[in-house]
């Protein structure tokens, strides 16, 4: 059995009004919330045990999913969130909750082999343009060798240093999960509540853990703010081939 883990305890600040009386992924976006749009996903890919991990606004996140609160939620960051979670020996595919993306790329990770596998958009340069003026304002390094992770996250002014963008989904098995949850617990208290995934990527990357990763080609997005959100409202209403388009 596959578990899937929605991290949906943070605010959202970049977000401002629109997530001041609701939880980012509570946006709508062409109609459904993102979080539906990622049940959707999940539960067309096989998926039917789903958590997501709550926080801000916690009270209205609630449906057919279970709930798992991060009661620390304003002092930590995205891997406390996840390692509220207990490993329960089963394959857990881990979702960030400002992402939408189509079953296939979840059938994709969840086939690809390792212990821990993230997923990264060849095609990312497209959708950066569509949200940024200078794609390289926001974009990070990404780089693989034969189906291994070995940079991300980094600032750069060369775009040939970005082989595609990480999107925010992960893979891990119990031995993958026992790996990275052996390492969070050498870091300090402090360190762990301010531990973000990219940064965590870098930490099992700096201990020699292999990072597979699954390469996409367009098909999913994030919001950040509010301008992306009116950014793919304007791509589905006026480009009917928008590589990007999740649905």
């Amino acid at each position: 059995m596959t578990r899937a883990i929605i991290l949906a305890a943070g605010r959202g600040s970049r977000m401002k009004e629109h997530t001041e009386e609701k939880p980012k992924c509570l946006n709508e976006l062409d109609g459904k919330t993102m979080l539906d749009w990622q049940l959707m996903a999940l539960r067309a890919a096989g998926i039917s045990s789903i958590t997501v991990v709550s926080g801000y606004r916690a009270k209205m996140l609630n449906g057919d999913f279970f709930v798992k609160r991060n009661n620390r939620w304003s002092e930590t960051n995205m891997v406390a969130s996840l390692f509220c979670m207990a490993n329960d020996e089963v394959d857990s595919i881990i979702s960030y909750s400002d992402i939408v993306y189509k079953p296939e790329h979840i059938s994709k990770l969840s086939k690809t082999n390792g212990d821990i596998v993230i997923t990264a958009d060849l095609n990312w340069q497209k959708l950066w343009e569509l949200r940024f003026d200078n794609p390289l304002d926001d974009a990070e390094t990404f780089k693989s060798k034969n189906g291994i992770l070995t940079e991300i996250g980094s600032k750069t002014d060369n775009i040939s240093d970005i082989e595609a963008q990480y999107m925010g989904l992960l893979k891990f098995t119990p031995k993958g999960w026992n790996i990275m949850h052996s390492i969070y617990e050498g870091f300090s208290k402090e360190k762990q509540d301010k531990m973000d995934m990219t940064s965590m990527l870098n930490e099992l990357l700096a201990n020699n853990v292999p990072v597979h990763v699954a390469l996409i080609d367009g098909g999913w997005c994030e919001a950040d703010d509010w301008s992306d959100i009116m950014a793919y409202e304007n791509e589905l209403n006026n480009n009917n081939s928008w590589i990007h388009n999740w649905k």
